[in-house]
């Protein structure tokens, strides 16, 4: 007769190793364990013990089973029933009441002998139910080795070596673990999820002394030992799949038992977030005092497959005991529910073999966390190759499904969805009866998880330990020097580990600097890079010219890193340079490195901006006078144009000072004075750039050789001088466009012989202009609408319009609405508004204004003491017959009510004066 005993007690008594022992006393022995990361641990000791031959390993993803195997190692689920060796045990039977596994428990705790002894193994909890089961087990509770001592909350960052934190999801563990990296060098990680080679590789860290903290998730709790003294919750509930909720006494008290080795103490306690233990919480964890199990999960295990009806209806078959229910829940039966229903299978299948292939199918564990609903899809799609008892699925097939899983890149993330995905095809491969070649399948599944599982480990590791830490403050120990090296790539090691990253002068610590850690690696890498930092200025002295290039950030930039930053100078064209970087270094050290960056920068302004260059220096400007040179400035000073529209009154530029100015690079013509190579894309990106530096401000590019471009809000009349353009309407000219389509028109009126010509559409691709723009464009040459088609409105006749020229002490110009003052009226800018612009301030006049046509000299009645003087007619000027047209001038008038319009003067038109000079009368 088998000898049944029940070892009861807590956590730390020493329940697992004396069931080992016991089995490995016994010529053949079975033991089923609530984990595979615990059953690998087991099987390995046995291996130690009894040799590879003599131990088995059978869970639902590994299957080793040497021929001679006396000794088996099995999860719960995985115990073969026709076994019945000499010993027997079962590990953590209070997890019979789980929800999910509980039958499978009960099932072996009611049905599994061994011939001469069986174990039962567990919490002080199941006492009372297994008396009530009546199964004859002699009860033998066993003490704790150590005690367990509540210590309170602790922060984090306050924790002491050899802790064990608590959390309940892998987001949860990844934040602790990344939150212990930075302030404590690092962190192990021990999850269910993980594969054994993973979880064997991540303890080892942790029991080696390299890395000082485990966080985990409750699977801690099952039997994993480990070296452990104090436990911290960081919550304390958790989602078992169907609800969220609060972990009970019993399951915190098997957590917290982990603290403490054989007759090391341990503690337990709180961290972060989680709600502190009540008093008679902490109390009953420490006395190891909770509620009895009332009642276990129970299937039957006497199933009839005579036909998929049959079966449903036994496994829903009540126990009969009260202490034993039935989950209907249960995922497996869940899933040959929808089977079932599934117009694939259908309900009515019957026979032993295909009713049990289902059955096997239902069973398969969701590995991947998919819940019931996406779990199922896999399952029935699985159903739909496997439902008949001969099929296989194919080589070819999981050959396809196998490349998809192999790859060992991507984050933790996507490592272990792969490792949870290869779980699956490992569990189908030890199903000899679904595959086409089984023993092919579990040697590459096999070979799949172990390199997944050892990339998952160095990913964990690279996330979680910042194992240049404890490397480099050891190696700052030694009174050696220091072993530095800098890669092609810029990255600096130290003592061969990665400390960051040299990027022109500017080191970039890997490290948190706000961490003691971080302080004390980022002062040892400062130290032991300084004599790089030195080679590097070394290089900036000596490089040739196209070893540097200036960035749309006002930046240079060597070897593809800034080394200096471009500041407000004395102007625009003359910026200040810093290094950037390089701070560690004395002054004379950066002094020549900076030296031929300037030099650099002198040279590059001069070759791209050769015209700004040399009136800077003052090259050309000394060779210009008057006029001409005021010009030279105002294009030193604005960038690439000037706009002379928005002169009043209009310049006069001679013949002379025209040939002048364009010995000196410039060109000065009817609408505007611009420089032709400061309009070529590099010439206007440098200005750019320059002026960006000068302002701090950004200043926008035009179009890359755009003969004009539609304006917007961020044109200021600054960026479009800058960039050598002008304003027309709702569009920007290019200057030498903008003169060469202003000669075109003066020729269209030359030839027409009349103040009203017509201008042809064709025109406008002179200036690339669309048809809808093309009239602004016109009117900001002066010209206003002559005639008009009657049935379309379009314009066919323009003519010049004529702007009253204003004399000393009055202006033309009217000021803005509700400004206008009594008696002379002021200038059409406020006081506070420079000369030159529009009521704007920007240049351009308000909207609508270039349709009104010209303006009456006269305001409104009592605003004026009389009308403005007229002014002479030069008597040399060809057009000077038609000022016997004028009417004479009428003298002043009182103001009254309704007073009539006064007839409009005719309209002068631009024309060459005597001296060659052009004056230009833009139309307002």
């Amino acid at each position: 007769m088998t000898n049944l005993k029940a070892i009861l007690g807590p956590t730390n008594t020493g329940k697992t190793h004396y069931a080992i022992e016991r089995m490995l006393g016994h010529g053949t022995g079975m033991i089923g364990l609530p984990l595979r990361l615990l059953a690998r641990e087991v099987y390995d000791r046995v291996v130690a013990a009894r040799g590879y031959p003599h131990a088995a390993l059978i869970t639902g993803e590994e299957r080793i089973v040497p021929p001679t195997a006396r000794y088996f190692i099995c999860t719960v689920e995985s115990m073969p029933a026709d076994l019945r060796p000499d010993f027997l045990a079962i590990d953590e039977i209070q997890l019979a009441e789980d929800e999910d596994r509980g039958h499978i428990f009960t099932d072996r705790i009611l049905n599994m002998r061994g011939n001469h002894e069986t174990l039962l193994l567990g919490a002080d909890t199941m006492r009372d139910i297994l008396k009530s089961l009546k199964l004859g087990a002699e009860t033998q509770p066993r003490e704790r080795f150590s005690e367990l001592r509540y210590s309170g909350h602790t922060k984090i960052t306050k924790l002491p070596k050899r802790t064990a934190v608590v959390g309940f999801s892998a987001e949860e563990v990844y934040a602790i673990a990344e939150l212990l990296r930075r302030k404590k060098g690092g962190a192990a990680v021990v999850m269910g999820a993980l594969s054994p080679r993973t979880r064997n590789a991540q303890v080892a860290m942790y029991q080696s002394g390299e890395v000082d903290y485990i966080v985990a998730t409750d699977a801690i709790g099952m039997g994993l030992n480990l070296d452990v003294e104090r436990v911290v919750f960081a919550s304390r509930s958790k989602f078992d799949g169907r609800r969220h909720r609060p972990l009970t006494l019993a399951e915190c008290g098997q957590i917290a038992g982990r603290a403490g080795r054989f007759r090391t103490d341990g503690e337990f306690g709180e961290t972060g977030n989680c709600p502190p233990f009540q008093e008679e919480e902490w109390k009953a964890i420490e006395q190891h005092r909770f509620d009895s199990v009332d009642a276990l999960q129970w299937r039957s295990s006497d199933l009839d497959f005579t036909s998929l009806r049959t079966l449903i209806r036994s496994l829903e078959k009540p126990s009969g005991n009260p202490v034993l229910i039935h989950n209907p829940h249960a995922l497996d039966e869940w899933i040959l529910r929808r089977m079932s229903e599934d117009g694939g299978i259908g309900p009515n299948v019957s026979g032993e073999r295909k009713v049990r292939r289902l059955w096997d199918l239902a069973r398969l564990p969701d590995f991947r966390k998919l819940g019931p609903e996406g779990h199922g899809r896999l399952v029935l799609g699985l159903a739909d190759t496997l439902a008949d008892p001969d099929a296989r699925l194919s080589d070819a097939g999981l050959e396809r499904r196998m490349d998809d899983l192999a790859s060992t890149q991507g984050d933790i993330a996507k490592l272990q969805q792969r490792l949870a995905a290869i779980r699956t095809w490992t569990y189908a491969a030890h199903r000899p009866d679904w595959l086409e070649n089984p023993g092919y399948w579990q040697q590459k599944t096999r070979e799949i998880e172990d390199s997944l599982s050892d990339a998952l480990h160095e990913a964990l590791t690279a996330r979680f330990v910042d194992r240049r830490t404890t490397a480099l403050l050891a190696s700052l120990k030694k009174e050696d020097a220091l072993v530095t090296e800098l890669t092609p790539e810029g990255d600096v090691t130290v003592e061969g580990h990665l400390v960051g990253r040299l990027k022109g002068l500017t080191f970039e610590p890997v490290l948190d600097n706000r961490t003691l850690e971080g302080k004390a690696v980022r002062g040892a890498a400062m130290a032991a890079i300084r004599p790089l930092l030195s080679q590097r200025l070394t290089e900036i002295s000596g490089a040739a010219s196209d070893a540097f290039k200036l960035t749309e950030a006002a930046e240079i930039e060597f070897k593809d890193a800034p080394v200096a930053r471009l500041l407000k100078g004395a102007s625009w064209i003359a910026p200040r340079l810093e290094l950037v970087g390089a701070l560690e270094m004395d002054a004379g050290e950066r002094a020549p490195a900076l030296t031929r960056m300037e030099e650099w920068l002198k040279g590059e302004i001069a070759r791209v901006l050769p015209v700004h260059a040399k009136l800077a220096s003052g090259d050309a400007s000394e060779k210009l006078e008057g006029m001409a040179r005021g010009l030279a400035f105002r294009i030193l000073e604005s960038g690439a144009a000037v706009d002379l529209r928005t002169d009043d009154p209009p310049l006069r530029v001679t013949a002379e000072q025209r040939e002048a100015l364009k010995a000196a690079g410039i060109r000065a013509g009817r609408v505007a004075v611009h420089v032709p190579d400061a309009q070529k894309p590099a010439a206007q990106r440098v200005i750019a750039i320059l002026k960006a530096a000068a302002s701090g401000q950004d200043y926008p590019l035009a179009p890359e050789g755009a003969g004009s471009f539609a304006l917007d809000g961020t044109w200021p009349e600054e960026a479009l001088a800058a960039n050598g353009y002008l304003r027309f309407g709702r569009r920007a000219v290019r200057a030498d466009l903008a003169e060469r389509l202003g000669w075109e028109i003066a020729k269209r009126r030359k030839d027409a012989g009349k103040n009203a010509f017509a201008i042809a559409i064709d025109l406008a691709s002179m200036v690339s202009c669309p048809a809808d723009d093309w009239p602004g464009v016109l009117k900001g040459f002066g010209l206003a609408p002559a005639e008009k088609d009657k049935d379309t409105g379009a314009v066919t006749l323009w003519r010049y319009g004529a702007r009253s020229r204003p004399e000393e002490g009055q202006q033309s110009a009217r000021p803005p609405r509700g400004e206008r003052p009594q008696g002379n009226r002021p200038n059409r800018q406020s006081p506070d508004r420079p000369q030159g612009k529009g009521p704007r301030g920007d240049g351009r006049r308000p909207e609508g204004r270039g349709d009104r046509g010209p303006q009456r000299g006269g305001g409104r009645p009592g605003q004026h003491s009389g009308p403005p003087p007229r002014k002479a007619i030069d008597p040399n000027s060809p057009f000077a017959a038609l000022a016997s047209l004028l009417p004479p001038p009428k003298p002043p008038k009182p103001p009254r009510p309704n007073k009539p319009k006064q007839p409009r003067e005719p309209k002068s038109e631009a024309a060459p004066a005597t001296d060659g000079a052009f004056v230009y009368k833009p139309f307002q």
